[in-house]
């Protein structure tokens, strides 16, 4: 089995209702991707929305509901990935607040998202703990599932990055396991004569030499052993990098392409600049709305020539049309050639044709409300499930299993 089998996906959003294109380009895409090819976790982050508008949490089950029908319209498959609301694990609760014991504070203050959201929220009172400890929640998310890929772009890179200090100082305090060499050892045996003999050669490679491509060779090979225990395979990660018993995997950033869905006025699309065409827009209302959006400002009459780089409609070009009808449109537009009524007919044509069939979809789940709820139990089960064989390990190390 490759090691893409073994990782698992973690990635959430916070429900904000009805999806729109720049939600659909810059995240469920990659989404549907994804789960054909990890095992996927995929959350509404409801506890973080009461980071920043806990003020007023009665629009959240509304939107909760509202957002994952779209999600299923879009492709996502609760046969495929788990789909689940994060205030329905609370293990999710439970392990922020054990990670909130051993994380330095100067640690959430440098996240450099921290004063970015304040600058940015200023209308909003946001001297709160939450606010300040959403980072470490977001690693629970993440470390819960021993996630070893979030999907993320640039911005959200030092988030991650927090989360594997947070999984290194957690290993550092309690993997010290007693007997560990002596398990490892054992374990390694466990792998057969020729894949222990690998492993110990790479493990020597990195420790001695500093060899990095002898590290990600030994991890290739562990994630490829199926007669090993979970356990053991995380002693031999341990081993392998002179250290303890990695409890906690540390997750990497899954880089993934910048959304490059622009608004109808050419910002980026968001319902805060009410230029965005949601996924479950009438026919009538998309085309009205694409029919209307502004152009270049420098051509005024049908005569006029124009330039591509200033029209907002051009930037849908750039998403939608191919070589042909992009080179059609370049050329129209520079000699006045074409309108801009023309000009918009291919984007027009190109959204309704992509948001048919989500429409579709998402008018049976509309029909279904039970068994939307019934998909979001399921995936709520599952995930519990998961964060429970965490905690239940997380408890044992940090001496909190009790025999009552």
């Amino acid at each position: 089995m490759s090691s893409a089998a073994n990782a698992r996906v973690l990635s959430g959003m916070r429900p904000t209702g009805r999806l729109h294109l720049g939600h659909y380009h810059g995240v469920l895409k990659n989404w549907v991707e994804l789960q054909h090819e990890y095992e996927c976790f995929f959350f509404v982050a409801d506890w973080h929305a009461l980071t920043t508008h806990y003020e007023d949490p009665s629009l959240i089950p509304q939107a909760v509901h509202e957002m994952v029908i779209d999600w299923l319209a879009a492709g996502v498959d609760p046969a495929s990935a788990r789909i689940f609301i994060q205030s329905q694990v609370p293990e999710h609760a439970e392990f922020h607040l054990l990670l909130s014991m051993i994380t330095p504070l100067g640690w959430l203050e440098r996240v450099p998202s921290y004063k970015d959201q304040q600058e940015k929220l200023k209308e909003r009172d946001l001297s709160t703990y939450g606010f300040l400890g959403y980072p470490l929640l977001q690693s629970a998310d993440i470390l819960i599932y021993k996630a070893s890929l979030v999907p993320v772009g640039e911005d959200q890179v030092a988030h991650v990055e927090l989360t594997r200090e947070v999984a290194r100082r957690f290993n550092h305090l309690f993997g010290r396991e007693v007997g560990f060499e002596g398990r490892a050892e054992e374990a390694m045996k466990k792998m057969g004569k020729k894949n222990a003999k690998l492993y110990e050669g790479y493990r020597k490679a990195y420790q001695e030499q500093g060899d990095m491509g002898a590290l990600e060779a030994a991890r290739a090979l562990l994630e490829g052993q199926q007669n090993i225990t979970l356990g053991d395979r995380e002693r031999l990660f341990g081993y392998l990098e002179g250290g303890g018993l990695i409890i906690l995997p540390e997750p990497r950033p899954l880089l993934t392409k910048a959304a490059k869905m622009p608004g109808l006025d050419g910002q980026k699309m968001s319902k805060s600049y009410n230029n965005c065409i949601s996924l479950r827009e009438t026919p009538d209302e998309v085309e009205r709305k694409l029919r209307t959006m502004p152009t270049d400002t420098n051509r005024v009459r049908r005569t006029d020539p124009g330039d591509p780089g200033r029209c907002p409609v051009w930037q849908f070009h750039e998403v939608y049309s191919d070589v042909q009808v992009k080179a059609w449109v370049r050329e129209g537009c520079i000699t006045a050639g074409i309108g801009c009524i023309e000009c918009k007919r291919p984007v027009i044509d190109a959204v309704l044709q992509e948001l048919k069939p989500i429409q579709e979809r998402a008018a049976e789940y509309e029909a279904q409300p039970e068994l939307v709820r019934n998909l979001i139990n399921e995936g709520c089960e599952a995930a519990r499930d998961a964060a429970r064989e965490t905690m239940a390990e997380v408890r044992r190390v940090m001496s909190l299993e009790y025999k009552v």
